[in-house]
């Protein structure tokens, strides 16, 4: 399997559009199956952990076309081990931690977390595999897996478990700026400092990864006029997008800032729907590429 790194002209051009979250609440798992149906969205992201984990299986295995991957979940949200399993990795309500810079460096300093981690990952993968649902792909949740310690237990733990590939959030920023003026955030030039680090491994690792991902600058405000902007600009090669829609704004588990029912809005609108007719560009998964003759 080839991995896909640097896009050039003489590759097709592909296009995965992705729901995060999946699993996380009924809100999101009954938007992603709108968004599947009746729009774009090609991919969800499944919290195997997650309050509406069985809600999210139960409609997945009646959507045999959408492509469904692990979200690993190793900040912030519920594990899949007992917590006292995996102590130092959770805090006191059994949740997975959330001062991801503190929790940075005491992964690199210490062995025994480290050792926690993996058990951890496996967990989730395991989990994956009980559902019976096909593996597309493996991305992090707040793309934890940046960090370098992190990044190799999840690289690894992709190979064992046959994930064809990783998710590398690499935002081309003058794409945005094209779409949109607006200022570098000091977060998204971190992210691409650390992804660039990350391109490496995978590639080694012979997993496949996009030219480029969206859904960092905008992440949880991917209205429909900015997705209508973004399309026509998209850059060349294996694009995700990635979108964190749910039928409300307000439900357990919600991010304050996030304008969930605009994202669903705009992965169903008509407009959006014509314009990627337009573009030629037909929304797939990781796994169809892994499959095709040119990425053997």
């Amino acid at each position: 399997m080839k991995s896909i790194l640097h896009a050039s002209s003489s590759r097709p051009d592909h296009l995965i559009v992705t729901a995060d979250d999946f699993g996380l609440a009924e809100e999101i798992n009954e938007a992603v199956e709108l968004a599947h149906r009746r729009g774009i969205l090609s991919a969800a992201s499944f919290m195997v952990a997650g309050p509406a984990a069985a809600d999210a299986v139960t409609r997945a295995k009646r959507l045999p076309k959408l492509r469904v991957g692990l979200h690993l979940v190793l900040v912030e949200e519920k594990p899949v081990l007992p917590p006292e399993q995996i102590a130092g990795l959770v805090d006191s309500s059994g949740r997975m931690r959330c001062d991801h810079v503190r929790l940075a460096f005491e992964l690199a300093g210490s062995s025994q977390l480290r050792s926690r981690l993996r058990r951890e990952i496996e967990a989730q993968f395991a989990a994956y595999l009980a559902t019976g649902l096909r593996l597309d792909h493996v991305d992090v949740h707040k793309h934890y897996h940046l960090h370098p310690v992190v990044a190799r237990e999840v690289v690894a733990a992709a190979r064992r478990y046959g994930a064809p590939a990783v998710r590398i959030p690499v935002e081309p920023v003058s794409v945005i700026r094209r779409v949109e003026k607006r200022g570098v955030a000091a977060a998204s030039l971190a992210f691409a400092c650390w992804a660039g680090l990350l391109r490496p491994l995978v590639h080694h690792a012979r997993l496949l990864a996009p030219d480029a991902v969206f859904g960092l600058a905008w992440s949880g405000e991917f209205t429909t006029n900015r997705l209508l902007g973004l399309l026509p600009k998209l850059p060349r090669g294996v694009v995700e997008i990635y979108m964190h829609p749910a039928t409300k704004d307000h439900f357990r588990g919600s991010a304050s800032r996030y304008r969930y029912s605009e994202e669903l809005a705009a992965l169903c609108a008509a407009e959006i729907v014509a314009e990627l007719k337009r573009s030629g560009r037909k929304p797939i998964g990781y796994s169809d590429l892994a499959r095709a003759p040119q990425h053997a």
